[in-house]
């Protein structure tokens, strides 16, 4: 009896299991993506004509089924548009790097038709776009002007939860993604090359951050905000096409209204700008002091920044209008004009002098070295530090390092704390800006000794934060982009050991190394 109790029991478990995987198995999901081709194998296919007829199709079937999240391009494919691909909620675009979607020769757009953007203008929420290339094909296009609106890449208003990351977007009239009064906001692993305007443009956004991105400027900006607050611009590689014609910084930063209280630069490297490194801009009616304060600009690397022949406020930072500006830790080397500037633009349409008093920008454990005078109107400059504006705008100079600046270390500003030495970096000219150190330098590789130490370690500014350097770190900070950083030069006051693998090839064995090149001359010689 005990027996056939049992066999009951097993058979209902197994019957029970059976069902569970059957019901398991008939709810798989089923594949969630729609697929664009040119080659006949998508769900939908393309001619290389109005191509953004199927790929609307697709991204409408997408908006109506929702048990599709995804449309996915198919490379390798150039896809030709004559008008938008209009994209709905919940809604990730997707390509192979090798799908290309290109404006049609001759478009004749008119302004503020873009690209790519939403379905419906009244708002979009939870859109991601990814992995493809856009060609703005410029050269092609040439009755329009860059800069005033056309073909824009990408463009969003009052939408919420965007991602544009992992795109090749390039040659445009426009901005890569122009976006407007919306929130959550992640722009990054894009690289652009020769936009029209900005790579990111967010105009009146909230909670903006742009990362990891690699952009070649012309005409304008990098990464731009307007009246737009907690924001992150970090981990980017910034410069400029090389021609006459790309003006723009590498970062802007501008407010006419609203609240810029909570904005964050840092870990970025910027370079060969041919407008400022950093632009902030405060201008337009009156404001309190708590609608435009506090930007912390910390651990990013400028150098060669404000190389433009046409315009005078070039620099590393040029800034006006923005009160307790930090900048912190930063490295400057043969920037134009000067490292940091109290100036704004003047001459122009539009009047940009902020209108109140009292800005105050905090420069503190900066290394501000070899700054140029700029090639407009160059008599005057070349200092490390200028404030134009004394009377409206102050610096507070707190253990900065200056060295070898064409004019001087100060215009209108000075310090009590500030060392004015060579800071000894590991390779300045290929831009290796870690200290060097007796107790330890790390190479990128690994850590090595060297036989000198920098007079930058251990001398920063006494109530800053050094808990993220090692723990031989003299319970001080060091000057430079590495300070209070897990790469900070090591602590040091004796050579330690140095194995010569590490250091036989170091401007400081050059002699040495000339030494034996001559010794083995002289016994090949003998010998032969």
């Amino acid at each position: 009896m005990q027996k056939r109790e049992k066999t009951v029991v097993y058979f209902t478990i197994l019957v029970f299991l059976i069902a569970l995987g059957t019901t398991a198995l008939s709810t798989t999901s089923p594949d969630i993506t729609v697929y664009v081709s040119a080659d006949g194998r998508g769900n939908f296919n393309c001619d290389g004509s109005n191509d953004q007829v199927e790929i609307n199709k697709a991204l409408a079937y997408a908006a109506e089924n929702p048990q599709f999240t995804t449309v996915h391009l198919k490379g390798p494919n150039t896809y030709i548009v004559s008008d938008s691909i209009l994209i709905g909620n919940d809604t990730i675009l997707e390509g192979d790097p090798t799908a290309v979607i290109k404006l049609e020769d001759n478009a004749d757009w008119p302004k503020n038709k873009p690209l790519i953007t939403q379905m419906d203008n009244s708002g979009s929420q939870n859109i991601t776009i990814k992995g493809f290339e856009i060609n703005g094909n410029h050269d092609k296009n040439k009755e329009k002007n860059r800069g005033e609106g056309y073909y824009n890449h990408i463009y969003f208003l009052n939408s919420s939860n965007i991602q544009v990351h992992s795109m090749y977007m390039h040659d445009g009239h426009g901005d890569g993604l122009k976006i407007e009064r919306s929130s959550n906001i992640q722009f990054y692993d894009n690289r652009m090359y020769k936009l029209g305007h900005d790579g990111l443009f967010a105009i009146q956004c909230q909670n903006v951050e742009a990362w990891n991105n690699t952009i070649t400027c012309r005409t304008n900006s990098g990464l731009r905000i307007l009246n737009s607050n907690h924001v992150k611009f970090h981990d980017n590689i910034i410069d400029s096409f090389s021609h006459w014609s790309a003006g723009g910084s590498g970062i802007l930063i501008e407010k006419t209204t609203g609240v810029m209280s909570d904005i964050e630069v840092y870990n970025n490297t910027i370079h060969n700008t041919y407008g400022p490194g950093i632009w902030l801009l405060g201008y337009g009616y009156s404001y309190p002091m708590e609608e435009a304060e506090n930007v912390y600009i910390h651990h990013n690397v400028f150098y060669g920044t404000g190389t433009d022949p046409n315009i005078d406020w070039v620099g590393g930072i040029v800034t006006s209008g923005f009160y307790n500006t930090l900048v912190e830790n930063n490295v400057f080397d043969g920037t134009y004009h000067a490292a940091i500037i109290h100036m704004y633009p003047t001459g122009g349409s539009t009047d940009l002098s902020p209108k109140g008093t009292g800005y105050t920008t905090i420069v503190r454990n900066n290394i501000i070295v070899n700054t140029l005078q700029r090639t407009k109107d160059p008599s005057g400059t070349g200092y490390g530090v200028i404030n134009y504006l004394p009377e409206t705008h102050s610096f507070v100079l707190e253990n900065n390092c200056f060295y070898n600046n064409s004019a001087g270390d100060y215009m209108n500003a000075s310090s009590t704390s500030d060392i004015h030495v060579d800071p000894h970096f590991a390779n300045e000219i290929n831009h290796d800006y870690h200290l060097k150190s007796t107790g330890g330098r790390w190479n990128g590789k690994t850590w090595v000794k060297d036989t000198m130490s920098s007079p930058c370690i251990d001398a920063g500014y006494p109530e800053s934060d050094y808990s993220k350097e090692l723990v031989n770190n003299g319970n001080r900070t060091n000057i430079g982009r590495y300070g209070n950083t897990e790469w900070a030069s090591v602590s040091g006051n004796r050579p330690g050991y140095v194995v010569w693998w590490n250091q036989l090839f170091s401007p400081e064995w050059k002699t040495f190394r000339l030494f034996l090149k001559m010794f083995f001359l002289f016994c090949f010689n003998v010998l032969y």
